[in-house]
């Protein structure tokens, strides 16, 4: 039966997922306007996210720091594009108590700024490279239109910031982040994406060039869903990062950037969940398994806690729902909050020496045997509906992907069903924004290594440069 707290994602798509954040719990609107309240079901997503990627970033030998909330003024302006970029989302701070400041400060949006200074002061020489930071933080973006965790005033994020010696090492560096993420969203969140780098026009403010991964949601909308940016030196220069290098020459160093947000709570919901609440993946779910004794006869709570021990014993997330509520009451309030296994355990089953394994991807109820094997059957169902909702965020993907080879094409695919548009691009600026008319298709990112030498661009006609993945986004 459908969860009636929810509107079909067929019917509304947006007004069903904002029936999923508050149904599963897990955000509420805050009085501040653009901002959210992060509930403890959200929040403990981002906390598993922030741990998986956390130990990735550690194992390649970042280390995390902390920089300053506000930004001054004139240590924004230092790189032009970068404050150019931002200035129309920045929050500025302008009195301090009671007294007018001196100078402005902007809450910040990006902390490129902060952590050049930082750099230009302990950068001395080669032997003190490479630098490899990373924060955890909040920042924020004066957006206009808003929606939870995918465009919020404030948000959650990390953001590497790392500096580097030569050039080849920093553009190593970028592409090894960019596969972080990749591997990341591939086989954490279950959710398949587009690696390339981004246009000229749709890079990252003050990078030399931006590489993202581009994921598809249910319905046909693009998420950017993390970046890496290469900056060469123009930081570098900008604020007087200089280093001796082997030669005992001063040179400017070259850095890197990199992050994700929390939008990829955002990403979560949208690629997975259904009309009955949220779905997650076993290995992003905070709590991958409840067991829900039904009755209190000592049997059947004797083995939900040895069953919930030996789960834990192998790793798994789990814990056993022994409130007062009704079992039809638990079953429905554990499928909305998207927890992968539900274990009932039932006095008349456990006579017929069965156990039901309920999966929240496909609803299916399994009876499984009440035997020594219940807990390595539970691993592999986690397994199995991992690998399931890769595979149906994989064939999703590849029915809303088309090719198009002139403008006609585009309308007509944005205007009856969305998705990644291949098609051929002559480089010009003026091609990209003609493009965004046909409601507000951008360039995703650019293929590589595509051979476009008898393709032409499929706005002017003219001989192509580049394959580009075009679509419209959030």
């Amino acid at each position: 039966m459908k969860n009636k707290a929810i509107t079909s994602r067929d019917e509304n798509f947006a007004k069903w997922y904002t029936d999923i954040v508050r149904a599963s719990k897990l955000a509420d609107y805050s009085t501040v306007k653009g901002c959210i309240v992060f509930e403890p079901n959200g929040y403990a997503i981002w906390e598993k996210m922030q741990s998986v990627l956390d130990k990735k970033f550690k194992e390649l030998g970042h280390q995390n720091v902390y920089m300053p909330l506000l930004i001054p003024q004139t240590l924004l302006e230092k790189e032009g594009e970068l404050i150019e970029g931002f200035a129309p989302e920045g929050a500025w701070v302008t009195e301090g108590g009671k007294n007018k400041l001196e100078e402005k400060l902007m809450v910040r949006p990006t902390s490129e700024t902060l952590f050049s200074d930082y750099y230009s002061n302990k950068v001395k020489s080669y032997k003190d490279l490479p630098l490899l930071y990373n924060q955890w933080c909040n920042v924020m973006r004066w957006e206009k239109e808003t929606r939870p965790f995918l465009r919020t005033r404030e948000f959650l994020w990390q953001e590497g910031h790392t500096v580097h010696a030569s050039a080849e090492e920093a553009q190593e560096e970028t592409i090894r982040m960019l596969n972080v993420y990749k591997d990341f969203f591939e086989n954490y969140l279950a959710i398949p994406v587009i690696a390339g780098k981004k246009t000229e026009k749709e890079k990252f403010a003050g990078a030399e060039y931006t590489y993202t991964i581009e994921a598809l949601m249910y319905n046909g909308v693009a998420l950017q869903s993390a970046t890496s940016h290469y900056f060469g030196q123009k930081f570098s220069k900008a604020y007087n990062i200089a280093f001796l290098n082997k030669e005992n020459k001063l040179e400017n160093a070259y850095q890197t950037s990199w992050g994700s947000s929390s939008r990829m709570i955002g990403a979560l919901i949208m690629v997975h969940s259904d009309d009955n609440g949220l779905v997650l993946p076993p290995k992003i779910a905070p709590r991958q398994v409840v067991i829900v004794p039904i009755g209190k006869e000592g049997e059947i709570l004797s083995l939900a806690n040895d069953i919930n021990k030996k789960l834990s014993e192998n790793g798994i997330t789990s814990f056993v729902d022994n409130s007062e509520k009704s079992p039809g009451f638990k079953f429905a309030e554990h499928e909305v909050n998207g927890i992968p296994v539900r274990v009932e355990l039932g006095m008349r089953d456990l006579q017929n020496g069965k156990i039901c394994l309920a999966r929240r991807d496909t609803r299916e109820r399994i009876f499984i045997e009440n035997d020594e094997n219940v807990v390595k059957n539970i691993i592999t169902l986690l397994d199995d509906i991992q690998k399931n909702l890769f595979n149906l965020a994989l064939e999703r993907n590849k029915q809303k992907t088309y090719t198009a080879k002139n403008l006609e094409d585009v309308k007509q695919i944005m205007s009856t069903q969305p998705g990644f548009i291949y098609a051929s691009w002559c480089g010009d600026k003026e091609c990209e924004l003609k493009m965004k008319e046909i409601r507000g298709t951008k360039s995703r990112c650019i293929v590589e290594n595509q051979n476009v030498d008898n393709d032409v661009c499929v706005v002017c006609g003219k001989k192509a440069k580049h394959m580009v993945v075009w679509g419209i986004q959030y």
